[in-house]
């Protein structure tokens, strides 16, 4: 019996990612496809084949790769949020890059035609405004309009467990909400291209040849831990299952710790004077300064006294927590300065803001939602490439 215990302990331990291949890695299933082919690559730094770079394998294994294409932080990903990237040349391949963010966020002709395949291989975290499936749609177009077939090597979904959030309306579409979609959509990249693509989602209606190489060992449920941080500000896995949560305060007065060590595992503002800060938590203080991951980091300089949020559970997080917004709206509002224009693109809507003014409770406002996020649910399951979780 304690040989038994020690064994299913030890099972216990295995982390989800030893037995999760991602589709990068799947060489064999995709080398076949392209080995004569000319190819343009939408990577940056966790487009990894285990220690390795996607560009530097697909080089080993002599694929023809013509360029790169980075999108939104750069091919490296030391740009700050909504900073311009640069085009330039890779320095340890040569290879020239052109860049997928600033005024240049849908590719050109020139970036797609005269290559067979366009590969994508970007680590996504499953929220409508994190800017990488906005490049895989703006790619899949472009590839569509110019006869380039389309191929997205999967990777996990670290918060592909739930579906949540208010559905974006057509007239707050942008770069952070290009689609009709909740905020969290549950999906992993190849699901979303594929529902993109057959539900004619893509700009009138085209459809672009799209081809796409599965993970092994995944499915919806899977605890996956990101073995590289998928852009500057999200250093962790704690970060990551709170970023669907806490970038709403990006629309708002509040800092989410960007410019720290801890960026969107804290929340905070120097406003100290109202009952808000009068709990146990608001000991708690950072200071947001210049760093790598952040320039220019919002109250630069200035104490933010708020929450910390690290030490969470992070695997029971399932909704979006509204709580902490509705808590911060309420004990902050000063003349209705708490929003800024932002959140309404954030949101998918303007009802969100006015919900959260009118004094709904969270979840009253998680109600409105139910019908909008059944329909979603509804479409989704039809593109779904993995087993999913029990609802």
């Amino acid at each position: 019996m304690k040989y038994l215990i020690l064994v299913l302990s030890l099972i216990l331990l295995i982390p989800a990612n030893a037995q999760v291949s991602v589709g990068a890695e799947r060489l064999d299933a995709y080398l076949p496809l392209i080995i004569d082919k000319k190819v343009a690559l939408i990577v940056n730094p966790s487009s990894l084949v285990g220690e390795q770079h996607l560009v530097d394998v697909l080089l080993e294994n002599k694929v023809e790769v013509i360029r790169i294409m980075a999108p939104e932080h750069g091919f490296r990903g030391k740009a700050d949020a909504g900073e311009y990237v640069k085009d330039g040349i890779d320095l340890k391949t040569g290879l020239p890059i052109v860049s997928l963010y600033g005024k240049h966020k849908k590719p050109y002709k020139e970036d797609v035609a005269d290559v067979d395949f366009v590969i994508f291989d970007l680590q996504d975290v499953g929220t409508r405004f994190y800017t990488y499936i906005s490049t895989l749609q703006y790619a899949m177009e472009a590839c569509a309009e110019h006869g380039t077939s389309v191929l997205v090597l999967d990777r996990p979904n670290p918060n592909g467990h739930y579906v949540d959030g208010p559905v974006l309306k057509p007239e707050f579409k942008s770069f952070v909400g290009m689609q009709e979609i909740p905020i969290v959509h549950g999906m992993t990249v190849a699901e979303y291209a594929n529902m993109l693509n057959q539900e004619g989602l893509l700009e009138n209606g085209i459809k672009c040849d799209l081809h796409w190489v599965t993970c092994t060992g995944y499915d919806h449920r899977t605890n996956y831990s990101l073995p590289v941080r998928p852009s500057p500000n999200l250093p962790n896995d704690t970060a990551i299952a709170l970023y669907p949560s806490l970038c709403l305060f990006e629309g708002t007065k509040v800092s989410v710790g960007r410019g720290t060590n801890f960026p969107f595992q804290v929340v905070g503002h120097p406003d100290h004077s109202s009952k808000l800060f009068k709990e146990d938590w608001a000991k708690f203080y950072f200071i947001p300064k210049p760093n790598e991951g952040s320039k220019h980091p919002k109250l630069e300089g200035e104490e933010c006294y708020g929450k910390d949020l690290r030490g969470r559970e992070i695997y029971e997080l399932d909704q979006i927590e509204l709580e902490l917004l509705i808590s911060f709206y309420n004990n902050l509002d000063r003349n209705g300065d708490f929003f800024i224009s932002f959140f309404e693109k954030l949101a998918g809507t303007d009802e969100l803001r006015k919900q959260i003014e009118s004094g709904m409770s969270a979840s009253e406002i998680r109600s409105s939602w139910k019908k909008d996020l059944k329909h979603f649910k509804e479409t989704r399951k039809k593109y779904l490439l993995y087993k999913d979780w029990v609802r």
